[in-house]
């Protein structure tokens, strides 16, 4: 069975012509525009959508998709949820890039493999990923995710090795 991961959400109508606004993560735009298919949830299924064309305007995409030539057409998957299949993401990740999904959950140590706390989630403040870690006296920390701090990602061991620079974690 196939996984799915979101990918934007179709904000709004461009125009009369059926284009769709569609918002998406910071710094995917190229990945954004090299999709020729999404797909949308409906009545517990994914139906595809197939891109036409698509293009980047400020912060968001205008994409037509094909059979939807009008407002009246595209209005029932305005607010609709994006998504692509699992492979197509992992076809684009760099040897350094994971899904978010790969992270949450893993364990962080330090070089000498002492247990700091886990990872609880990632987000980004522009600059660079953060990895938001709970130690093990029931903070959260944010760690960027950088090579100089993050030095290694053992997904099949189930942890992150960190260099615990003093004032880090807590």
């Amino acid at each position: 069975m196939n996984r799915f991961i979101s990918v934007g959400k179709i904000l709004n109508f461009h125009g009369v012509q059926g284009e769709a606004k569609i918002g998406f993560s910071k710094n995917q735009q190229n990945f954004f525009l090299s999709l020729d298919k999404v797909f949308v949830k409906l009545d517990g299924e994914y139906k595809p959508l197939i891109i036409s064309r698509s293009r980047i305007n400020k912060t968001f995409a205008i994409v037509k998709f094909e059979g939807i030539d009008s407002i009246n057409e595209l209005l029932p998957f305005k607010g609709a949820i994006l998504f692509v299949e699992e492979e197509t993401i992992r076809e684009n990740l760099d040897e350094d890039e994971f899904l978010i999904d790969e992270l949450v959950g893993l364990d962080v140590v330090d070089n000498a493999g002492k247990k700091l706390g886990f990872i609880i989630g990632v987000s980004n403040n522009g600059a660079t990923d953060l990895l938001s870690v709970k130690t093990m006296s029931k903070k959260v920390s944010f760690v960027p995710f950088v090579k100089a701090i993050v030095t290694d990602v053992d997904l099949k061991s189930k942890k992150v090795t960190i260099n615990n620079l003093e004032g880090l974690l807590e």
